[in-house]
């Protein structure tokens, strides 16, 4: 069901007050929970938990041909399935716009930021290289799925294992992992979504909050680098708004980067 319109006019109101109907903060994220090592057959895999959003995230990897232009490096792949179960909205079939979309930009946070050191994967440069699959599922669709998303991602990364390969028969051997990690850099790139609703500027919205967003912006950074950017919804923006999105995003940047990393330990 859509959010009505007096719904609507209720959260501005409230906003407007700086307040939110779950009592929260306009800069405030719902509670947080991360789970690591879910799945016993993926290479790495995460539960995230936003409030009632959740998502599941896994990372498998195989051996295939580089792409043209990246000869000596691996290969990344991102996709994202909205399932049917995890809200009404969604249907069998097809991917639909909002999925393709979460998957590029989460794609594209973790390739712009080289967390994953690609070049580190190629066993045979312009033959072979590993490929790291990336598959995001929704379980539970309450709002902000692409933030749970690219948290997820990360956080199922930074377990991740790479498997057994039979260099003779050239394949790998799934469910066989080696003591290595998948290469990574130090730094988190965290993705993280601001929304304009109204004359407010909030995060991490629930589906009704979400529902009336007028325009977001989605920045992946770390320790303040941004490395990614994209704009979601048709309502402009002014310099004085986007200035204070960014300054949102750096502050909540290092409170889910404790979490993040508190839960990984």
């Amino acid at each position: 069901m859509e959010t009505s319109r007096l719904t609507a006019e209720r959260i501005i109101e409230y906003m407007n007050e700086g307040k939110r109907f779950d009592g929260r903060k306009l800069d405030e994220f719902r509670e947080l929970t991360i789970e690591t090592g879910i799945s016993k057959k993926a290479e790495g895999s995460a539960r995230v938990r936003l409030g009632n959003t959740e998502v599941l995230v896994g990372v498998k990897m195989d051996v295939g041909a580089p792409y043209p232009d990246s000869k000596d490096k691996g290969n990344l792949m991102v996709t994202a399935e909205f399932l049917p179960l995890s809200s009404p909205r969604y249907e069998p079939g097809p991917p639909i716009f909002d999925s393709i979309e979460l998957a590029r930009v989460i794609d594209r946070g973790i390739r712009e930021s080289k967390f994953i050191e690609l070049n580190k994967l190629c066993i045979k440069e312009g033959e072979k290289v590993w490929t790291v699959f990336i598959d995001i599922y929704t379980i539970n669709a309450d709002g902000n799925l692409m933030d749970a998303a690219g948290i997820g991602a990360i956080a199922a990364l930074k377990t991740a294992k790479i498997p057994e390969y039979d260099e003779e028969a050239g394949k790998t051997k799934f469910g066989e992992w080696t003591d290595k990690n998948v290469p990574l850099s130090k730094e988190l790139p965290i993705s993280l979504t601001v929304h304009k609703i109204g004359n407010s500027l909030i995060v991490d919205p629930t589906q009704e909050e979400e529902d009336i967003s007028e325009t977001r912006i989605t920045i992946c950074s770390s320790d303040g680098i941004i490395h990614s950017m994209q704009k979601g919804n048709k309502k402009e923006l002014t310099v004085e708004e986007f200035n204070k999105m960014l300054d949102i995003v750096e502050k909540t940047e290092r409170e889910i980067f404790k979490k993040i990393e508190k839960s990984l330990k």
